[in-house]
């Protein structure tokens, strides 16, 4: 069965080409004050007010005529920020030598007679067919190596 956010995202796939916009994550989600529909745009030289403002009119029109979400929701549209998730091959290909956290699903033992564990921080050096090799800071095995079915979640890590 194909999802709200699958069908969602088929739909306004062809809105974002025109628009020269990549679809970084969608959430549509019950919060405290309703049901949000969240749309994180970026761009190659960057997202603007303008560009998220263009988008969220172009797909409120478009969702209203084929009227996919039969209960009320709000509409965001905004840019996925300093700490973008990284969700696809590409957005790690694109963030290589970068500063990264990662989540893993099950824990992973990386140094002998240490706790397993499932986060990682460090810079992103490598993607290598669907493994990535994060180096680690402070660590007697400086660098992880993970598959990118092993990961629960990835973003960028801004460094102050």
């Amino acid at each position: 069965m194909v999802s709200i956010t699958d069908k969602i995202t088929e739909l306004i796939q062809p809105i974002l080409d025109d628009l020269d916009l990549e679809l970084v994550d969608l959430e549509y989600k019950r919060e405290q004050n309703g049901w949000i529909l969240r749309f994180f745009l970026d761009k190659e030289d960057g997202i603007t007010l303008d560009n998220c403002a263009e988008a969220s009119r172009e797909i409120s029109s478009l969702l209203d005529v084929e009227d996919v979400i039969q209960t009320a929701y709000n509409l965001e549209v905004s840019s996925p920020g300093i700490e973008r998730p990284l969700k696809t091959k590409e957005h790690f290909l694109r963030f290589v030598g970068e500063n990264i956290k990662v989540k893993t699903i099950l824990p992973v033992t990386i140094e002998d007679g240490k706790k397993p564990q499932k986060t990682f921080a460090g810079i992103l050096k490598e993607v290598n067919g669907d493994i990535i090799k994060v180096q680690l800071q402070g660590r007697a095995k400086p660098e992880v190596e993970l598959s990118l079915d092993q990961i629960e979640k990835a973003n960028l890590k801004f460094e102050f």
